[in-house]
């Protein structure tokens, strides 16, 4: 049974949202606040998926997911909030949120959306290690380590690199990755995969003097995972400055 933790101070949709993921099976742990969210997460055990409100009335829950982030590394973090610009959205999920949902929500969409999340954070079927130079990504155990030590990555940047690793040397289009690492009924905006991309492009890169892999962008298209012992300029594909799509918006 999957752990939830709710984080949101109105009573009422609080209450809703706890007493119907209950209902579907769920355990579920309520915090009204960003202090009492911080606690749950210290106390242990681990969530598998936090539902995090943004308009606490103690703390900024930009920093609260953050947190969380710290102390939860392997939980999705979805973010449930009014705030509706862009910038709210990028800047909510370079905070470590795995998913950006703004109200009013419709509650079967929001179980599905944790469905979908909790289904590809689970272990694989048949559990294998790709290796790619220093960087061995053990897909069953969900680790990767780089020169025997071990890269912390956040849920969907492992699963972005589990996917682009399965197919090194391939391109593969923003729409196969939204649909295998999100959801093929994911709506929200595709600047999600793009702020996912740069932060594991920053995370391989801090491997200094080891073989990693790298992302290469393909203007319209989408992206491709180099094999560290490719020779340079092998293959069609340009290279876009880190963070540029090749979608319009």
């Amino acid at each position: 049974m999957a752990s939830v933790l709710v984080v949101e101070d109105d009573g009422t949709i609080g209450d809703v949202v706890a007493s119907s993921l209950r209902s579907h099976g769920y355990g579920v742990e309520l915090a009204r606040t960003g202090a009492a969210a911080l606690e749950s997460a210290a106390r242990g055990p681990g969530f598998d998926l936090v539902l995090l409100d943004l308009g606490l009335p103690d703390l900024d829950g930009v920093e609260v997911c953050r947190r969380l982030r710290q102390r939860l590394p392997a939980a999705v973090i979805v973010m449930l909030t009014a705030r509706r610009a862009e910038m709210d959205v990028v800047v909510g999920l370079d905070a470590g949120a795995d998913d950006y949902l703004t109200k009013p929500v419709r509650l079967h969409e929001l179980l599905a959306r944790i469905r979908a999340h909790l289904r590809r954070a689970g272990p694989p079927a048949a559990p294998s290690v790709v290796q790619l130079g220093d960087l061995s990504l053990d897909v069953g155990g969900r680790r990767v380590l780089v020169q025997g030590r071990e890269l912390a990555l956040r849920s969907k940047e492992f699963d972005l690199l589990a996917r682009l690793a399965r197919e090194p040397d391939t391109a593969v289009s923003r729409e196969t990755l939204m649909t295998d690492v999100w959801d093929e009924h994911w709506h929200g905006p595709t600047r999600t995969l793009d702020v996912h991309v740069a932060s594991l492009r920053r995370r391989i890169a801090s491997c200094d003097g080891a073989r990693v892999p790298r992302i290469t962008t393909l203007r319209g298209h989408g992206y491709r995972l180099e094999h560290p012992d490719r020779a340079p300029g092998d293959g069609p594909g340009e290279v876009a400055p880190e963070g540029r799509s090749g979608a319009p918006g």
